[in-house]
C-alpha cells in the first residue's frame, strides 16, 4: 500500500494537513536524548522516570529504552483537554505514582507543553516529596505557555500552534498509533 493510501488508513480516510516530525526524525532525537539523560545522571543515584497518561506513553518507551542506566518507572494521568483541541484550563489528577520520590531524581516525561496547565498542576505537587532534582522532558513544545514553573530541560521538537496527532497524541483518544507526528485537516 502507498505511504499516502496507508496514511488515510491510519487516519479513518481524514487526510492530514502535513506530516511535521517523520518515524525517522522522532527516532533519530530520541536516541539523542536518551544519550543526555544518561550523561546527566550520576550512575549511583536513583532516577524515577514519571510519565504522564496518556499522550507519553510512546514517548516515554522509547525514551526509557535508550537510556543506558537502572531506573523506576511510573506514570501519573493527567487531562487538561477532555475531548477537544483546547486545554479547557482545569487539569483532573486522574491517577498519583505510587512510587516514592523522596531523594530521587525525577524526570516528568510530556507528550507536549502548549498552554502549561498541566505542568503548572503538577510540578509544585511534585516537588512537595522532595525528589532530589525535578527535571521536564516534552516530546513537543510550542513556546506559547506563560509562567512555566518549570521549562523542560529536555525537548523533542519545537512545535507549531497546530493540534498535532501521532506518536502518542491523539484527538479525542484517536490517532496516537499514527508512528509519525502531523496535523488532520481542519
Amino acid at each position: 500500500m502507498p505511504d499516502t493510501e496507508l496514511t488515510l488508513a491510519r487516519t479513518g480516510g481524514r487526510p492530514l494537513s502535513r506530516i511535521l516530525f517523520s518515524t525517522e526524525q522522532i527516532a533519530e532525537r530520541v536516541r539523542e536524548i536518551g544519550r543526555e539523560i544518561t550523561e546527566a545522571y550520576p550512575k549511583d543515584e536513583e532516577l524515577l522516570v514519571l510519565g504522564t497518561l496518556k499522550g507519553s506513553f510512546i514517548f516515554l518507551s522509547d525514551v526509557v529504552r535508550e537510556i543506558a542506566r537502572p531506573m523506576e518507572v511510573d506514570f501519573l494521568i493527567a487531562s487538561s483537554y477532555g475531548g477537544g483541541t483546547v486545554s479547557t484550563g482545569e487539569v483532573s489528577l486522574l491517577y498519583d505514582s505510587s512510587s516514592v520520590l523522596t531523594g530521587k531524581h525525577v524526570i516528568l516525561v510530556e507528550d507536549i507543553v502548549d498552554s502549561g496547565t498541566t505542568l503548572n498542576r503538577l510540578l509544585p505537587q511534585l516537588r512537595t516529596h522532595n525528589p532530589a532534582s525535578l527535571e521536564v522532558c516534552a516530546l513537543l513544545h510550542k513556546h506559547i505557555a506563560r509562567d512555566l514553573v518549570l521549562e523542560p530541560r529536555w525537548v523533542g521538537f519545537d512545535c507549531p500552534h497546530d493540534f498535532v496527532i501521532g506518536y502518542g497524541l491523539d484527538h479525542s483518544e484517536y490517532f496516537r498509533n499514527l508512528p509519525f507526528i502531523g496535523v488532520i485537516q481542519p
